[in-house]
C-alpha cells in the first residue's frame, strides 16, 4: 500500500555533485558543431570568403599596432634585443596556430577556440575560453583604436599643421578626457562590416596592400640612417628583459587567429583555413623582425621611451625631413584602420557562436537576411568597444589582452592534444607535425609568457574571469542548448 504521506526522496549531496559536474563537462559533439555552421535567428552566414580573403583577414587583424605602435613599448623593455622578443612571441605564436591549423581544419565554425573547447573539454572551459575570447578581441579593437589616434595626429601635423587637442585624443589620466579618433574609427569599422563580409573582405584586402607597402617603405628609408653601433650592447638588460618584452609584443600576434572566426562564412574552409592561418604567420613574423631590427639600427634603443608614432618619428629623424613620416603615418591610419575591422569582425563571429549555444542573450546569434551579417550583434560590440577606446588608456589595453589572448591560445594547444586521444580516427585536412609534442610546447610557452606579465595585469584577469563565471552560473548554465535538449 502506498503512503501517500512519506516526504519526497532527498537527493544525495554525491548525486547532486555528480549533476553539477556533468552540466560543467558536457561537450557539443564536433558533427553537431559542423551541422549547425552558418545558422543564426532569422537566417544564415554566407559563405563567400576565398583562401586569399581568408589570409588577408588573418594579416589584417595581426599587422598592426603591434609594429606600429607597441614596438615603442617593448623596446625599452629589451633594448636591441627586442628582435629576439619578436622572434620569441613569433615561435609562441607559431606552436599556438599549428594548433589552431588542425583545430580549425577539423572543426570550420565561427567560434575559433571557444567552440574547439566546447567539442573537447566541456561547456565550463569552453565558456572560460569564450570569456577570455571576448578581451582578447574586443578590448584588442579598443587598443587598436587608441593608436590609430597617435598616427591619425601625426599625419595632421605633417599635412595642414594641425593636431587634435589632448581633450580630444587622449583618455583621462593622460592629459584628456575622450578619445575621439579611437571612437571614429570603431564606428567607420562598424559601418563597413554591415555592409556583408565579402565587402569587408575586399576592403580589408586593399588596406592589408596599403600597410605591406608602408612597412616596406620604412625598412627602405630607415636602412639609410642604420647604425651598427646601436647594436653594440645588445643585450643591456639582461635575457630576461627579452622574455618580457616578448609577452607584451604577443599583443602584436594575437590577429592570426581571426581567419579561424571566419570558419562559416569560408567556401572551403576545410582546406583554406589551415593554410591561410600558417601563411599569414610567416609573412607577419617575418615583416615584424625586418621592421624591429631597422628601427633599432636607426636610433638609440633608450630613445623609444615614450616615443608616439615611433617609426613615423624615426623616419622623420633619418631623412630630417617630415615628408617622408607623414607618408608612412597616412600608411598607418589606413593600415591600422584594417586591424580594427577584422579584429571587430571575429569578435561579432565568436559571439554569434555562443549565442547560438545559449551562453549569451540571443540578440548575438539574429543574422539579417539582406545582408547575411549579425547586424545587431555588430552594432551592440562596437559600440561597446567603440566606448572603451574613448577612455581607457592603450598600456593597459595592451596588457589585458595579452593574457586573455594567451590563456585562450594555451586550451588550444590541449584541445589538440585531446581531439587526438579521443577521435583519433577522425579527418583532419591538416596535422601539427611530431603528435602531441608542439601541442605541449606552444602551451608551455604560452604559460611562461602568461608568468612574465605584471601582477597588475594577473589582478585584470582575475577580476575579469570572475565576473565571467558570475555570468555562466546565473544565465548561461541555465539556458544552454546542450541543457535544454537534455531536459526535452
Amino acid at each position: 500500500m502506498l503512503d501517500h504521506g512519506a516526504a519526497p526522496p532527498v537527493e544525495s549531496p554525491t548525486a547532486r555533485k555528480t549533476t553539477l559536474l556533468t552540466s560543467l563537462m558536457r561537450r557539443k559533439p564536433v558533427e553537431r558543431l559542423v551541422a549547425e555552421g552558418g545558422q543564426g535567428e532569422g537566417g544564415t552566414l554566407r559563405r563567400s570568403l576565398s583562401m586569399w580573403q581568408l589570409t588577408m583577414i588573418s594579416i589584417g587583424a595581426t599587422l598592426g599596432t603591434g609594429i606600429f605602435v607597441v614596438l615603442g613599448e617593448a623596446v625599452p623593455e629589451a633594448g636591441p634585443a627586442v628582435t629576439l622578443a619578436f622572434v620569441f612571441a613569433g615561435l609562441t605564436a607559431l606552436f599556438s596556430a599549428l594548433s589552431y591549423a588542425e583545430l580549425a581544419g577539423t572543426i570550420p565554425v565561427a567560434g575559433s577556440s571557444y567552440s574547439y573547447a566546447y567539442a573537447t573539454l566541456g561547456e565550463l572551459v569552453a565558456w572560460v575560453c569564450g570569456w577570455c575570447l571576448m578581451l582578447e578581441y574586443g578590448v584588442s579593437v579598443a587598443a587598436v583604436a587608441v593608436g590609430w589616434g597617435e598616427y591619425l595626429n601625426e599625419l595632421l601635423d605633417g599635412t595642414i599643421g594641425v593636431t587634435l587637442p589632448d581633450a580630444l585624443s587622449a583618455p583621462p589620466g593622460e592629459g584628456g578626457y575622450f578619445n575621439l579618433p579611437a571612437l571614429i574609427v570603431v564606428v567607420l569599422a562598424m559601418l563597413f562590416l554591415l555592409g556583408g563580409a565579402k565587402e569587408s573582405a575586399r576592403a580589408n584586402t586593399i588596406m592589408v596592400v596599403v600597410k605591406i607597402a608602408a612597412l616596406v617603405l620604412f625598412c627602405a628609408v630607415g636602412f639609410l640612417g642604420f647604425k651598427s653601433g646601436n647594436y653594440a650592447d645588445f643585450m643591456p638588460l639582461g635575457i630576461g628583459s627579452v622574455g618580457a618584452a616578448g609577452a607584451i609584443l604577443f599583443f602584436s600576434y594575437i590577429g592570426f587567429d581571426a581567419a579561424s572566426t571566419a570558419g562559416e562564412e569560408a567556401m572551403n574552409p576545410k582546406r583554406d583555413l589551415p593554410r591561410a592561418i600558417m601563411l599569414s604567420l610567416v609573412i607577419v613574423t617575418a615583416l615584424y623582425v625586418l621592421v624591429a631590427a631597422v628601427a633599432v639600427g636607426a636610433w638609440d634603443w633608450k630613445k623609444f621611451a615614450g616615443t608616439e608614432a615611433t617609426l613615423a618619428a624615426i623616419m622623420n629623424d633619418v631623412t630630417g625631413q617630415s615628408f617622408w613620416g607623414t607618408l608612412l603615418a597616412a600608411g598607418a591610419v589606413i593600415s591600422i584602420a584594417s586591424v580594427v575591422l577584422t579584429v571587430l569582425y571575429g569578435q561579432t563571429r565568436i559571439l554569434f557562436a555562443m549565442s547560438r549555444d545559449g551562453l549569451v542573450p540571443k540578440v548575438f546569434g539574429k543574422v539579417d537576411a539582406k545582408t547575411g551579417t549579425p547586424r545587431t550583434n555588430t552594432l551592440i560590440v562596437s559600440l561597446l568597444c567603440g566606448g572603451l577606446a574613448a577612455v581607457v588608456p592603450l598600456g593597459e589595453l595592451v596588457n589585458a589582452t595579452s593574457i586573455g589572448t594567451l590563456f585562450a591560445f594555451a586550451l588550444v594547444n590541449v584541445a589538440v592534444v585531446v581531439l587526438r586521444y579521443s577521435r583519433p580516427d577522425m579527418e583532419r585536412s591538416f596535422k601539427v607535425p611530431f603528435g602531441p609534442v608542439f601541442a605541449v610546447l606552444g602551451f608551455a610557452c604560452c604559460a611562461y609568457s602568461m608568468y612574465s606579465l605584471a601582477p597588475k595585469t594577473w589582478a585584470y584577469f582575475g577580476a575579469w574571469m570572475a565576473v565571467g563565471l558570475v555570468f555562466y552560473f546565473l544565465y548561461g548554465m541555465r539556458r544552454s542548448r546542450l541543457a535544454t535538449d537534455a531536459e526535452k
